[in-house]
């Protein structure tokens, strides 16, 4: 069985139709939209083999747990086919999910979305540490029990005692896992995935479940965006470190983050010793901190990585770029003295909002403070509260206060970034921490040859490198500034004879403008068709290059839609300009 378990501000859903024949007509008044707040939301996919009492009480204890943890008091159970591939029959399914409801009545004020039926819903998600957490309860099968698996040699071969020979056929798993196709019919037009797909920017395949292959296209704006990331970061005086992306476990549970996320770290075992393959970057880089012994004249010491990360998470949930397994944070580590950290933290808020701007997003700040479950002393809490707090009101900026969704570890101040669509995504943060540096004991020599404690700040940006590009696909609808542009200049011939002249134009220019995306398309198609190829990968400038241009030595530019004649040098400086200046 897979669940996973929302603490929502509220849900709604409404029944629109049968999804299996064999399942009864729905009395008019359950027809009707329900909305339930302040529950517990768990989506439920029932697995072929759920049918013992044992996982009823599995469901329900897990269940239990966790409501208690968020101090839920009323649940709603969510049937939700889309979390696995290996669904129950719909008897054992109802059955299972009937007496669950049963036992949680007991304690709970439960609710049940209609089985069977095609729905829509919303809800709102809380967004603390435990708002979202994703469990497969599996039941222990004795050994007489399990299925026994019959091993056929092929003819003339043999086999040792003890050993399995695995039959397999390349051709067929070669088409099973060829089958991967994006169903477009419930997407907008301007869904990052349909645009990924028309302008050749990744593609994704069930052989990684949640992880994005890039095309050379995708890859060309992720570079990009990494580029300019590390422009300003060198100008802000941050160091640029990469740490190891498989951590012995004892790390993560120096770091706390073993007791909070360890049902959603893949785990691997190496020479007797459990290891992880980070979640986040941060244990990581205080072992960078603790290989050399600091100075109070290193302080403030501000690193940045940008770190491949993997966090477990049903299927279900996934979604093109914003919900992926594997996905790089551009995490960075501030460690600096008490007296210096209002300074840093302004300074981080800055570059926050110019990086913000720089795209055209609007945003809105949310300071959120102590969760219920968190490591530190409340005198800690109050103090690095009231300095984010101190921050904000000091430079007159507009917050929304988000009461218990701070990180385990400390206060932190969110910025939400609203998309094309008006979705909220939070994506830059700012985590003010005590205790980490205790837990790993940081240090640094002050002015007296004293040991000290630093205090460090966690922070993004980007926060998801993956997830900040599907949102920029979708804010420009494809059509990037001319420097993010995959290819950011095309020349058309309008026939071969001007395919020569055209040829010279595609020569000057690329001498004149280093490193320029420019390709041509000199292929024996009308015009019409060449220009439409261009617009469908939404090129920032197409080049027409016909016997009028050739004659008045001009090109016909066509730049978002609208078409201007222009002079070669003129073209040139323009698109320099646009591509120096990031515009």
């Amino acid at each position: 069985m897979k669940i996973l378990l929302l603490h929502c501000d509220y849900i709604k859903f409404k029944p629109l139709k049968k999804a299996l024949k064999s399942i009864d007509e729905l009395p008019e008044k359950d027809k009707k939209e329900k909305e339930i707040k302040e529950c517990l939301v768990v989506l439920t996919a029932v697995e072929k083999e759920d049918n013992a009492k044992e996982s009823v009480d599995k469901l329900v204890e897990n269940i239990k747990n966790v409501a208690k943890d968020v101090n839920a008091k009323k649940i709603v159970l969510y049937p939700y086919a889309h979390l696995s591939s290996n669904l129950s029959s719909p008897d054992i399914a109802i059955s299972v999910l009937d007496e669950a409801e049963k036992k949680l009545k007991k304690d709970f004020n439960v609710s049940r979305a209609p089985f069977g039926y095609y729905k829509e819903f919303e809800l709102k998600v809380k967004g603390h540490p435990l708002s979202e957490l994703s469990k497969e309860i599996r039941l222990e099968v004795s050994e007489k029990d399990k299925p026994t698996k019959k091993v056929l040699a092929k003819e003339g071969t043999s086999s040792k005692l003890g050993q399995i020979k695995e039959e397999y056929s390349p051709e067929k798993l070669l088409n099973e896992i060829s089958k991967s196709r994006l169903d477009t019919s419930k997407l907008k037009e301007n869904d990052h995935r349909i645009l990924g797909q028309q302008m050749d920017l990744f593609s994704f395949n069930e052989v990684a479940p949640g992880m994005v292959f890039w095309h050379n296209n995708g890859l060309i704006i992720r570079n990009e965006l990494i580029n300019f990331w590390r422009q300003v970061h060198r100008k802000e005086r941050y160091e640029e470190i990469s740490t190891p992306q498989i951590l012995d476990k004892r790390l993560w549970q120096i770091s706390g983050h073993w007791e909070k996320y360890r049902e959603n770290i893949f785990l691997s075992e190496y020479e007797d010793k459990t290891f992880a393959v980070k979640p986040m970057n941060c244990p990581g880089g205080m072992l960078v901190y603790k290989s050399s012994t600091k100075s109070y004249k290193d302080l403030p010491l501000r690193v940045a990585e940008l770190g491949i990360v993997h966090r477990q998470e049903l299927s279900g949930v996934l979604g093109g770029l914003f919900r992926v397994i594997q996905f790089t944070q551009d995490d960075a580590h501030l460690f600096c003295k008490e007296e210096q950290l209002e300074n840093e933290i302004l300074g981080v808020i800055n570059l926050v909002g110019l990086f913000y701007r720089k795209f055209n997003l609007s945003y809105r700040i949310e300071l959120s403070t102590r969760p219920e479950k968190r490591i530190g002393s409340d005198k800690m809490w109050d103090k690095a509260e009231d300095t984010l707090k101190k921050v904000l009101d000091k430079n007159k900026l507009k917050y929304k206060l988000n009461k218990g969704d701070g990180a385990f570890y400390g206060p932190k101040i969110d910025f939400h970034i609203k998309d094309s669509l008006g979705r909220e995504w939070q994506c830059g943060t700012i985590q003010l921490d005590f205790s980490m540096p205790e837990r790993f004991d940081l240090f640094y020599i002050d002015k007296d040859n004293s040991r000290k404690r630093p205090v460090m700040l966690h922070r993004t940006i980007y926060g998801s490198l993956e997830r900040f590009m599907g949102i920029l696909i979708e804010h420009y609808n494809g059509r990037f500034p001319s420097w993010l542009a995959p290819i950011q200049v095309r020349v058309l011939s309008f026939t071969d004879r001007n395919e020569k002249y055209s040829k010279e134009i595609v020569k000057k220019i690329e001498d004149e403008i280093q490193n320029l995306r420019i390709d041509t398309d000199f292929k024996q198609t009308p015009i019409p068709g060449k220009v439409k190829d261009a617009e469908i990968m939404r090129i920032p400038f197409i080049i027409v290059v016909g016997d009028r241009e050739e004659k008045e030595k001009t090109l016909a530019v066509r730049n978002h839609g609208k078409v201007k004649s222009m002079k070669v040098d003129e073209f040139i400086k323009k698109v320099k300009d646009e591509i120096e200046e990031r515009l």
